[in-house]
């Protein structure tokens, strides 16, 4: 068994305050019940590299049953690995067992991971060395059993044992590299790095429902630029959105130019604490699929509105084959593409109307992006932004002083 390097509790700069209450609670009751208790992977990370962590994950020597029998606000999730989600309202601090070596593989997948072990297999089972860290709520110390100290300074990216047999057990492995290298600013090593072009194709295995929480990992972090720009870099776009990719490569420059700038203004929110809606990203990305078959169904003569739906409906079916995105979901974007025909073949009185809509909001800031590109005229986007002057809105902020059907210009 590997031996740490120990940071004791002066040798670096984390500090209970910057753990959050919640997560304290279980670290602190868990040691004071007899078990070990430690903080663990991103929230150490992002600590030691004064940024502030978004989840807090707990891993001990006591079983997922001890866990449950000691939180009375505990729940046990998961198959191949038994989890514990303590739950402070909407607040979840999940807690794991220290994992032992897993043994049953199929096609190089992780069939059975249900194998507890001593905290030294634990670090080797994590995915890259610098998530291998832990905070040690006995002493304040940090546990160091991969060079994720080093990695850490070096600014490097390191996946930890054999890459061929490590990206093959959970390809997930990959996309999570990327987003660790935009979010950090780190490289990824150079043999991990070369093997994702090699084995790249394995995110074909990978079940789509799982890819779709995965994926807004990836562009919901505040580095939606350099991760999409690292994705094709790296050839993994191709498998998350194939329709999108194949698109990209044969349609006029305001296509990719729509994604680009939807990027960066995902970016802007993000930075400004704004809400990102998983729909509005989805329909950004698989909008070019969706306008180039509604046309190519108008060609075969079919009215432009049925054509969308049509269009709409098969761009859906076959993403879903690559990532399973909930009805709900779907049932939303469709909302803000049906929305971009209406926005151009509205009446006043209709497009007033318009306003109430659920999905207002979302599709009238695509729609401003559309004709910022050059998609379509920018006569649109005048036209929108005035409309909802008048009615007394504000279209930078959804505020107004007066509901718009109080508006002395709506009276009848």
């Amino acid at each position: 068994m590997p031996k740490p390097i120990i940071l004791s509790s002066k040798q670096h700069t984390i500090s209970q305050q910057q753990i959050s209450t919640n997560a304290l609670t279980v670290l602190q009751k868990l040691h004071q019940a007899g078990f070990r208790s430690l903080l663990v992977g991103g929230a150490v990370r992002d600590l030691l590299l004064n940024q502030k962590p978004k989840d807090f994950d707990v891993v001990t020597n006591a079983t997922p049953e001890q866990i449950s029998r000691l939180f009375h606000n505990c729940r046990l999730i998961g198959r191949r690995f038994r989890l514990a989600h303590v739950c402070f309202g909407r607040d979840i601090i999940e807690v794991a067992t220290f994992r032992g070596h897993h043994q049953q593989t199929h096609k190089g997948f992780v069939k059975r991971d249900n194998i507890y072990g001593e905290i030294e297999e634990d670090a080797l089972r994590r995915d890259f060395s610098i998530n291998a860290l832990y905070y040690d709520i006995a002493d304040a110390s940090i546990l160091d059993y991969a060079s994720g100290l080093k990695d850490l300074k070096n600014k490097q990216i390191i996946l930890l044992g054999n890459p061929k047999e490590r990206y093959p057990e959970d390809p997930v492995r990959m996309i999570r590299a990327i987003r660790f290298a935009a979010k950090l600013g780190f490289e990824i090593e150079k043999h991990s790095q070369q093997l994702i072009y090699k084995q790249a194709h394995l995110l074909k295995e990978v079940p789509p429902a799982r890819l779709f929480e995965e994926v807004l990992k990836l562009f919901l972090g505040g580095e939606a630029v350099k991760t999409l720009a690292l994705l094709r870099q790296y050839q993994l776009f191709h498998f998350l959105f194939p329709l999108t990719e194949k698109n990209l490569q044969q349609a006029p420059p305001f296509a990719e130019k729509l994604i680009q700038i939807g990027m960066k203004n995902t970016n802007k929110r993000i930075k400004e604490g704004k809400p990102v809606t998983p729909s509005y990203l989805y329909a950004l990305f698989l909008w070019e699929t969706v306008r180039i078959n509604t046309e190519k169904i108008i060609k075969k003569g079919l009215h432009p509105y049925p054509a969308l739906q049509e269009a709409m409906s098969n761009c859906i079916a076959k993403q879903q084959k690559s990532i399973s995105i909930p009805k709900r979901i779907t049932a939303q974007m469709r909302e803000i593409w049906t929305l971009q025909y209406r926005f151009e073949n509205s009446s006043t009185k209709k497009s007033v109307a318009l306003l109430d809509h659920p999905r207002f909001r979302a599709a009238y800031d695509f729609l401003l992006l559309r004709a910022e590109v050059g998609e379509i005229e920018t006569h649109w986007a005048k036209y929108w932004t005035q409309l909802q002057l008048d009615q007394g809105l504000d279209p930078k902020n959804k505020k107004s002083k007066y509901h718009h059907k109080r508006h002395p210009k709506y009276k009848k």
